[in-house]
């Protein structure tokens, strides 16, 4: 592997930079890197709170003097750091997570806490290099921004951010975010694809058929940036899938030839209403009319949706605990209005830094979830111990106020 003199240099360094490159020259080396390439900026997924040993690592690049060498934000953590009472951690594992938070914080990373630092203002250019981690986050900056990052998990992500270097292989590479994969929607009503909940749905059919390979969708007509986020989430969960192009819509496919690079697609799809269905039924199918929480916001809530949400609750309260997970700045947004304090008057509880599949936010005997995100969907029952049901924004606001399962069946028939 070609390294350069600075790169040299930072090898043979005694303090947390020098740490930081080796590991990273170690995952290079790893990976069959031929050289390593200078980042812009850092998502960092390592802060969440898994177990002692990522609160001692992040501590002892503490003591070794370590500060982030590119712009660094955090992913959600294991605590909401502004409202104490809504995470029912306690004892050891709260100490541990908020000694992470801070240490993760005195390394310079800004505290944004959030799964979509896309909505917080970081928007790396295209083209750019950088190391993100969590997966809708990857998707969403490889697609929608057209940066270019590979899935980095926890401690390499900081690592790259304290050296400033990454891997160049994977979807660093120019060859390699070429469309593999065809998604032809011609079959799929133009009535539901105008509508957020298709979205969920059908990332969560195509991760599940592309795995990691790199899919484009054609006919898809021009989903806004929540839509594309959702999307992203899902192919992201139910698949490994970290790059999308979206015909007309994403900035490497102006047309199918840009987003194939000229080459014919490995395989083409077709998805047909009645697929959707499926997958629908897959990420959480109606099993009786009880249902016993309701979250969403995975990834996390825009103001756009926010909005959506205190809209949809105009007048009402709920009967089922609705939890809705959002970042800082959403919520500085809903305090403007003083909305925050309405929907908590209502029973919602806004849940901030993190979310409720990752730490213990829902009430601990489990039940069924009902969720418009197919990330939540997904992970609701091996993380939390949930049964899900999926539906709509609108479904999940009718449901909670109700306190029993409804469901708006018209546009997916």
């Amino acid at each position: 592997m070609h390294l350069t003199d600075a790169e040299t240099a930072l090898l043979a360094r005694t303090d947390a930079s020098g740490l930081a490159a080796r590991l990273v020259v170690d995952a290079a080396t790893m990976l069959g890197a031929a050289r390593l390439v200078e980042i812009d900026s850092a998502h960092i997924d390592g802060c969440l709170y898994h177990g002692d040993s990522g609160v001692l690592f992040a501590e002892h690049l503490v003591a070794l003097g370590g500060k982030v060498a590119v712009p660094a934000t955090l992913n959600v953590g294991a605590l909401d750091l502004i409202h104490a009472d809504v995470v029912r951690t306690q004892g050891h594992r709260r100490e541990m997570a908020l000694r992470q938070a801070r240490a993760y914080e005195a390394l310079g990373c800004a505290a944004t806490w959030t799964c979509a630092p896309y909505q917080v203002g970081h928007r790396p250019g295209f083209g750019r290099h950088v190391a993100w981690g969590e997966s809708n986050a990857v998707a969403f900056a490889n697609s929608v921004l057209g940066a270019r990052t590979e899935r980095y998990g926890d401690l390499l992500d900081i690592a790259a951010a304290l050296c400033g270097r990454a891997p160049h292989v994977g979807l660093h590479v120019t060859e390699n975010r070429r469309a593999r994969i065809t998604v032809d929607l011609a079959d799929i009503p133009a009535r539901l694809l105008a509508e957020d909940t298709a979205w969920p749905v059908l990332g969560a059919w195509i991760g599940a058929q592309v795995g990691e390979l790199v899919p484009v969708l054609v006919g898809a007509g021009h989903p806004d940036e929540d839509q594309l986020k959702a999307l992203g989430a899902a192919m992201a969960s139910t698949g490994a899938v970290g790059l999308f192009h979206v015909v007309g819509v994403t900035p490497e496919a102006p047309d199918l030839a840009a987003a194939t690079q000229g080459q014919p697609p490995d395989a083409s799809l077709r998805p047909s209403l009645a697929d959707l269905r499926q997958a629908r039924d897959r990420l959480g199918a109606a099993a009786g009319e009880g249902v016993d929480a309701v979250a969403i916001g995975s990834p996390h809530l825009s103001d756009a949706q926010a909005d959506a949400l205190v809209a949809a609750l105009a007048g009402r309260t709920v009967s089922v605990p609705l939890y809705a997970c959002t970042n800082r700045q959403v919520l500085a947004h809903l305090q403007q209005t003083g909305a925050d304090r309405a929907l908590a008057e209502k029973g919602v509880t806004l849940v901030v830094d993190t979310c409720v599949v990752v730490t213990h936010v829902l009430p601990a005997a489990a039940g069924v979830l009902m969720t418009d995100s197919a990330k939540f969907a997904h992970y609701a029952l091996p993380n939390a111990g949930y049964r899900a049901v999926y539906g709509s924004l609108a479904d999940c606001v009718e449901t909670a106020v109700a306190g029993r399962l409804t469901r708006d069946e018209a546009v997916w028939q």
